[in-house]
């Protein structure tokens, strides 16, 4: 028997390699001859670096850049050598858990950090270059990252803007003078799972403003601004990629990734599919069990066992979910090639709990799943 086990992280309590480890050992229990592989999944937000090199034996790499407010951070990145391939994880410099809720600051806030990755990527040799840009603190427009790479803003007194996504209403002038040329040599990809725009009632401030620490009122500000950055960078670029699903994505970081390096938008679950190789590991699979921290309606939406489903049904291979909680809507995803899905718990259990016992309840899960299926097939 053939199984392939493509879990993500469960936020706050293992990581995605961790929770594939923990069902592995649930699985053994009653299938100690079963052909096991794990294939550790993500979806471009927190855990994509970790998950890929999980499974593609990389490289960690750390670096010192701005945080999303300025002081300094130790951010790591993962380094495939065979294929020159940088993985950044935009949440490592300009993350939205670099911060305690009381500075969080959607106005002040800034991707230069993330544009400092880049560039260390650059320096190490990528030709190419996959943006995970899930988890960001930020509402620029991506404005810092192009800044970190050269790209110049200046205001009406011909001074340099400061950081963050309210200062872009002030710009008057961008200049590409002193642009890295390195970043016409390399293919950038963007993994993320959100498509919005880059402006309006479904754009970057004001979907994800709010956690970030906007006011409504600064909510409009900031998406005029990033509608005022937009303006003048379709002067200065060929084209102009504000309405394009996915400019939204980490406060516009999508945009200025499209509009400045020419990078392609993907689903954060498909380029790490392709990375680590799930199609391939899927195919003549007997089951795949995948999984995630909350499964619920918002799985639809492109996150990591929705695109597992996807692969697996196109090969005809059931599969299995075990989430954290099963949140409402979670039947939805039984149209999309999941064919059951099941919570750790058994019983009623305090968060804390939960977190804390997770390796302990997937064990116990996954060893009950291949009970269940053992008695169904009549072995």
């Amino acid at each position: 028997m053939k199984i392939i086990i493509a879990p993500d992280s469960f936020k706050d309590s293992l990581s995605a390699a961790g929770v594939a480890q923990a069902i592995v050992e649930g699985l053994a229990q009653v299938w100690p001859d079963a052909q096991m592989i794990q294939c550790p999944m993500a979806d471009g937000g927190e855990g994509t670096v970790d998950a890929v090199l999980a499974a593609c034996h990389g490289e960690l790499r750390r670096q010192t850049v701005h945080g999303p407010l300025g002081a300094p951070v130790q951010a790591r990145w993962g380094w495939l050598a065979d294929s020159h391939t940088a993985i950044i994880e935009m949440a490592e410099a300009s993350g939205l858990q670099l911060l305690p809720p009381d500075q969080r600051d959607a106005c002040r806030t800034t991707t230069f950090g993330t544009g400092e990755l880049i560039r260390a990527a650059l320096e190490t040799g990528a030709r190419r270059i996959i943006l995970a840009i899930g988890g960001s603190a930020t509402n620029d427009g991506g404005a810092g990252a192009m800044q970190a790479l050269g790209v110049q803003l200046f205001d009406a007194d011909d001074q340099p803007l400061p950081p963050g996504g309210l200062a872009l209403a002030q710009l008057a002038r961008i200049s590409l003078d002193s642009l890295d040329p390195r970043v016409g040599e390399v293919r950038f990809e963007i993994a993320a799972d959100v498509n919005n725009p880059l402006c309006g009632p479904h754009g970057a401030s004001a979907i994800f403003g709010p956690q970030k620490g906007a006011s409504p009122q600064q909510v409009q500000q900031l998406d005029a601004a990033l509608g005022h950055f937009a303006d003048h960078c379709a002067r200065v670029l060929p084209t102009d990629v504000r309405d394009e699903p996915g400019s939204g994505a980490a406060g516009g970081l999508g945009f200025a990734a499209k509009a400045f390096l020419g990078a392609q938008f993907r689903a954060g679950v498909e380029v790490v599919a392709d990375l680590v190789g799930l199609d391939a590991a899927v195919r003549g699979a007997d089951l795949v069990i995948t999984g995630e921290g909350r499964f619920d309606a918002q799985t639809l939406r492109g996150k990591t066992p929705f695109g597992v489903a996807r692969i697996a049904r196109q090969h005809g291979v059931p599969v299995i979910v075990i989430a954290g909680t099963l949140g409402e809507g979670y039947e939805q995803m039984y149209s999309h090639g999941v064919d059951a899905a099941f919570a750790l718990p058994s019983g009623p259990i305090s968060l804390e709990q939960a977190c804390s016992e997770a390796p302990r309840l997937l064990r116990e899960r996954a060893a009950d799943i291949a009970r269940g299926w053992r008695v169904a097939a009549g072995r």
